[in-house]
């Protein structure tokens, strides 16, 4: 007994107990962390995670870093888990084309499974938002309204009452959502890709972002009832048209008034002179 507890009060048992509880903590992180398998492919979740680490050595690692870690020309992707992957990705801004204020959307690179091999890499990393289900982008008509008010509150300043995108500072921008994959716009709010604010769910609930896509696709069908819509761009595009098109029709107007009075003044005269000239 006296020889355990000379062992116990040993200088490095602290440390021991904590190394095994580091090792202990890994383990179950890892087990509840990383996918079983990848449903699509039939892989198994080593081999996905084998393709992944592959893919992203090759085309994302000079400038996220070998394990991820982040460097000058890249951020850390510990922690940004596999939706942030699958937007960047999937739209074709990562790998980026070229460095500038924003990156932009091009046609994507990689398959669909190369691009779940590299999410599910990052995942395993260190957690994060994971990919949404379909049923949590899917359109509901019951969510419309509720929808509108909040892309009203919460979108509109940036992306303009119809989703027609704006432009921000130093030659930034909000891209257009008309034609955005309903998935991406629920990875978007879930991650806050580049300028955008975070709209996780203990900020936005999964139901709400339900609805705002709801009411961004519903929009799209929508007819223009105020008349020509203009671009949906807003008042920009409203004030132009009137500044342009309604001052061109009032001069037209101005002309022709003054045209038909000169007309009529040189009319009148004319019928003055011969009547004296008559008498």
């Amino acid at each position: 007994m006296k020889s355990l507890s000379t062992r116990r009060r040993h200088p490095l048992a602290a440390f021991a107990v904590l190394a095994l509880g580091l090792a202990f903590a890994g383990a179950l992180f890892a087990a509840f962390v990383s996918p079983a398998a990848s449903a699509d492919t039939g892989e198994s979740a080593a081999q996905q995670l084998a393709n992944g680490k592959a893919l992203y050595i090759s085309s994302c690692s000079s400038c996220h870093g070998p394990n991820a870690e982040g460097t000058s020309l890249g951020p850390s992707l510990v922690g940004v888990g596999s939706a942030a992957v699958d937007f960047q990705v999937s739209t074709g801004r990562m790998p980026a084309k070229q460095l500038g204020p924003q990156v932009q959307a091009h046609p994507d690179v990689f398959s669909a499974e190369q691009v779940n091999d590299m999410a599910a890499f990052v995942q395993s990393l260190g957690g994060g938002p994971q990919i949404p289900d379909a049923s949590q982008y899917s359109t509901d008509a019951n969510s419309v309204s509720l929808g509108g008010v909040l892309f009203r509150e919460n979108c509109t300043y940036c992306h303009n009452f119809a989703g027609e995108g704006g432009a921000l500072t130093d030659g930034k921008f909000a891209p257009a959502l008309t034609g955005t994959d309903p998935k991406a716009i629920y990875e978007a709010m879930l991650t806050g890709p580049q300028n955008m604010p975070v709209f996780n769910d203990q900020v936005m609930p999964p139901a709400e972002k339900q609805a705002i896509i709801s009411y961004i696709v519903t929009s799209r069908t929508q007819p223009n009832y105020g008349g020509a819509g203009l671009g949906r761009l807003g008042p920009v595009s409203e004030g132009l048209f009137i500044w342009t098109v309604g001052l061109i029709a009032l001069l037209l107007c101005a002309v022709w008034i003054a045209a038909h009075t000169t007309k009529a003044s040189a009319e009148k005269v004319a019928k003055a002179t011969a009547a004296k000239a008559g008498k």
